[in-house]
């Protein structure tokens, strides 16, 4: 109303102070009525071309399926072979659960706009997805923050393993890495939506996310969603420089380990973890802070992709190259 009453007053300096009240009062209401009527929004099309349509469909198709059968075997390994049953592979079991529910969230409608050469996603289809996809991606990040934390006490601190990370521990930390993931994007989406919108539907993604929707907003209310995300972001940076500080303090006890041999077992079961958190963070951090001077739709695509579509496809495969045990396990299953 603020925005409207400024504006008003500048178009006509000599109206009354309550007509201008009244109309500033208009104003908004016909915003939320147009944000109201909103029934769908238009994702951003990869391509235009229907060669390049398809081509599009089976690629994802394949990354699909791939995500599909690395997490479901690691699920499935971690769960069946009782020797697995440690904080570890528990985190990791978690993990796969994150990934396919993520990568299940944008991959498939994507798909099928593409089969059916169409850009639509309804409005409720749109808020879910954006919830989902905001629940899951935050519920990973402190979830490998946490992993990073068990990492540091199995190698920092050996003796107090059992203690530091009994099954109840393990249990109350993936649970809260799950709830606050989803009070976040509760908040979030609730607030985003709330917003009225009145700069058209087509988004500028491939999915539904909080940026493109604000871009949408006519009003100066989006402000709150700002400090929201100013908020996520300073939490989201104490758990990188934790995550760091944990890796820093691992790397000088596997340095001060005697034997060779031990120096490097110890080096790889930290390394399929830095790895993803590597991935996740470089390419999530490439894709909302890159500067506007080097944006464009090709670039924005393919960075999405990189922090939205690789990670859970590629996960399973960092995880289980250089763990033995869990190959082994996995040999045991399908055989």
């Amino acid at each position: 109303m603020k925005i409207a009453l400024i504006l008003l007053r500048e178009v006509s300096p000599n109206l009354s102070l309550p007509f201008l009240l009244w109309s500033a009062s208009y104003v908004e209401r016909q915003q939320m009525s147009n944000s109201s009527s909103i029934t769908q929004f238009l994702l951003l099309a990869f391509t235009n071309t229907r060669e390049l349509q398809l081509l599009h469909f089976w690629l994802f198709l394949g990354i699909y399926l791939a995500a599909l059968l690395g997490n479901g075997l690691i699920i499935t390994t971690i769960a069946w072979d009782q020797h697995l049953h440690t904080p570890m592979y528990f985190f990791l079991l978690n993990l796969s659960l994150l990934d396919l529910g993520s990568i299940s969230t944008t991959v498939p409608k994507s798909m099928a706009n593409s089969l059916w050469d169409t850009r639509v996603i309804s409005y409720a289809g749109c808020a879910a997805q954006l919830f989902l996809f905001f629940f899951l991606s935050s519920a990973e990040f402190y979830l490998l923050t946490i992993m990073s934390y068990d990492r540091y006490v199995a190698i920092c601190k050996p003796l107090h393993y059992g203690t530091l990370l009994g099954s109840r521990a393990c249990v109350h930390m993936a649970a809260a890495a799950w709830a606050t993931g989803f009070l976040h994007a509760l908040l979030h989406t609730a607030n985003t939506f709330s917003l009225p919108l009145c700069k058209g539907t087509a988004l500028g993604q491939f999915f539904c996310e909080i940026p493109q929707i604000l871009k949408l907003s006519c009003s100066y209310s989006y402000l709150r969603e700002l400090g929201l995300i100013v908020i996520g972001l300073f939490v989201a940076f104490v758990c990188f420089v934790f995550i760091v500080v944990s890796y820093v303090q691992i790397f000088r006890a596997v340095l001060r380990i005697p034997s060779e041999q031990g120096q490097h077992k110890a080096f790889f079961t930290c390394l399929p973890h830095l790895a993803v958190v590597s991935l996740f963070i470089s390419s999530a951090m490439f894709a909302y802070l890159k500067p506007p001077s080097i944006s464009s739709s090709f670039l924005d695509l393919l960075v999405s992709v990189l922090y939205s579509v690789v990670p859970p496809a590629v996960n399973p495969l960092i995880y289980s190259m250089r763990n033995q045990d869990l190959k082994d396990a996995l040999r045991k299953l399908l055989s």
